[in-house]
């Protein structure tokens, strides 16, 4: 069997985003389960806010051709306002359909405060409409400026559960798909 590809996508602009240590600490449990990995940083990609009208600027090709040749994908994002990012949600809307139909995803969300139930919620809902499989598994960190120290961590506990889930990432890279959702029959994206 062919290694599965697991991509990481950062919603996280920030220089020491905790988000982007939490991928990469599930990236290695997808490295140690047997895949192969990439960390998508959106601070490395040109995506204007995406207008319909001008579908595919800067480097929007790009980082669909990346989601849309990953195994699975697992989606990280700081929690802003109850919900995820505003940079995760632009670059989801450059994607649809034909990248994450049928394909294994993620959840992963960090919180200033506390737990970033509402920020998976919504993820979920999204991918969700995107006729995607969701892992069951997700993680969650709160109060993460106190759970991280020296760039990794702090609880073992917590970290392990990041790893489960890029090792589940992995293992669920090649699900069989589900018929399509309700939602992904009428959720019609940017062709309204």
């Amino acid at each position: 069997m062919v290694q599965p590809h697991i991509v990481a996508l950062c919603g996280s602009l920030r220089d020491g985003s905790y988000t982007r240590l939490a991928l990469k600490r599930a990236l290695a449990g997808a490295s140690e389960a047997g895949g192969t990995t990439e960390l998508v940083d959106l601070r490395e990609f040109d995506l204007p806010t995406l207008n319909p009208d001008h579908d595919g600027e800067g480097d929007a090709a790009e980082l669909i051709r990346i989601i849309d040749e990953a195994d699975a994908v697992i989606l990280g994002t700081p929690v802003y306002h109850g919900s995820y990012s505003g940079v995760l949600k632009n670059a989801l809307d450059y994607c649809g359909f034909d990248e994450f139909g049928d394909k294994t995803v993620g959840l992963l969300a960090v919180a200033g405060g506390s737990f970033p139930v509402t920020a998976l919620e919504h993820l979920r809902s999204v991918c969700r409409a995107l006729n995607a499989w969701v892992l069951p598994h997700q993680a969650a960190i709160p109060t993460v400026s106190s759970a991280f120290e020296d760039g990794s961590l702090a609880d073992e506990n917590l970290g392990k559960r990041v790893e489960r889930l890029g090792r589940d990432a992995v293992v669920y890279a090649n699900i069989e798909p589900e018929p399509p959702t309700f939602e992904s029959g009428e959720n019609v994206g940017a062709d309204d």
